[in-house]
């Protein structure tokens, strides 16, 4: 009987891990084929579609990758995106942090009708004020310079609500600890919660990351000159510029894909302990 059911929860173990590795492959096969097809010649790009032979390419080559470098300033185009990817975080992670930390912690007059107003914006499209946005770019004459991919990007509703739910669970306790020992609230925050925060810092770090690393309408829309386009902008050169060669559209993609990918193995452990800990609570 103790054998059996040893036999049982070991099959069930490998049922579960067998399935888990299915379906880790069925989502990951879309970047395998991509890193796949970089590495074929154009003619041979779209071959054995309907087979496995399509994940592996016979006699693999680089070329596709040079000509990227050699269509694309990708040093410029690098450094552009993560300039204003990096100014963005910056400022979100210090004014959302602090916003999430105040409707968590301070009572005040008005606190509950902001907070409400701030969930109620979640649900608002970016696409619903894409042209407002724009017009008032325009207006200011920030049209192609990086404070328009900035500016407008620095307070976002939902940072500020990942910040409060996560913030509303630190001890009240150690807060009046620190206003014992004569600390205001300002270095209160930055000396003892911000360094108690990483995980809900890494995660809203990663999720903007991503979101605008991906981000093409916004740039595409205020960003007219070569030199200042960014990484997604570039990849959709290739679309527009002749030859059209889907080849080296896949490996410009691979390319594009790299930072993500580095980011996600090197802090997928914050990520998930964060979405954990200050995820929207039913």
């Amino acid at each position: 009987m103790k054998s059996s059911l040893q036999g049982s929860k070991k099959l069930g173990k490998f049922l579960f891990y067998a399935g888990n590795i299915v379906i880790g492959l069925i989502f990951v096969s879309p970047l395998i084929w991509m890193i796949s097809a970089s590495l074929k010649p154009e003619a041979k790009i779209f071959a054995n579609m309907n087979s496995i032979a399509t994940f592996f390419p016979v006699d693999p080559s680089l070329d596709n990758y040079f000509e990227v470098f050699r269509r694309i300033n990708m040093a410029n185009v690098f450094k552009n995106t993560l300039l204003y990817i990096g100014l963005i975080l910056l400022f979100d992670l210090i004014v959302n942090s602090i916003c999430g930390y105040a409707l968590a912690k301070f009572s005040f007059k008005g606190r509950r009708l902001m907070l409400s107003f701030v969930a109620a914006l979640m649900v608002l499209p970016m696409e619903a004020l894409l042209l407002p946005l724009y017009i008032e770019m325009a207006q200011l004459g920030w049209v192609n310079t990086t404070r328009a991919l900035v500016i407008p990007f620095i307070a976002k509703c939902f940072s500020i609500y990942m910040f409060y739910n996560f913030f509303s669970g630190v001890p009240n306790e150690l807060l009046e600890a620190a206003s014992i020992d004569g600390a205001n609230p300002i270095s209160t925050f930055f000396k003892i919660v911000m360094p108690i925060s990483k995980t809900v810092y890494a995660t809203v770090f990663i999720l903007d990351f991503v979101a605008h690393w991906n981000d093409f309408m916004w740039p595409f829309l205020v960003m007219t000159g070569a030199e200042t386009r960014t990484i997604q902008l570039a990849v959709q050169s290739f679309f527009s510029t002749s030859p059209v060669h889907y080849s080296a559209i896949m490996a410009a993609l691979v390319v594009s894909a790299i930072p993500m990918i580095v980011m996600f193995v090197f802090m997928q452990k914050y990520y998930v302990e964060g979405i954990a800990s200050s995820g929207i609570k039913g």
